[in-house]
């Protein structure tokens, strides 16, 4: 099991977001009480009017050098647990990045 699936050539990508953090990052494996896998991330921004959720797509764009536009919020406005869809995210590259970013993240 992984942090994302493919649906046609765009990416679906399970985040758990802490909010209002000492610094922002991305990366590492969060395992929910039922086994599902979840990308770490943390914001500075606070969890208020989408301003969190805003924040976690400027990161997400700029550590997968991804168009901010491309990356869209499906599901958990207002729950830790979201799940974005990167359009054209499906492709070699943007996987590569995004296994890249998890691992450099689990090891620290």
């Amino acid at each position: 099991m992984t942090v994302w699936s493919c649906d046609g050539d765009d990416l679906l990508l399970r985040v758990r977001l802490t909010p209002g953090a000492a610094r922002e990052e991305a990366g590492g494996i969060w395992a929910d009480e039922k086994g599902a896998l979840w990308l770490r991330a943390r914001v500075r921004a606070v969890a208020e009017k989408g301003k969190a959720n805003a924040a976690l797509i400027a990161l997400l764009a700029k550590r997968l050098d991804w168009p901010k536009s491309a990356i869209l919020l499906e599901s958990g406005d207002s729950n830790r647990l979201k799940r974005l869809r990167m359009k054209g995210g499906g492709e070699a590259d943007a996987l590569q990045r995004l296994c890249a970013m998890i691992e450099e993240q689990g090891r620290a």
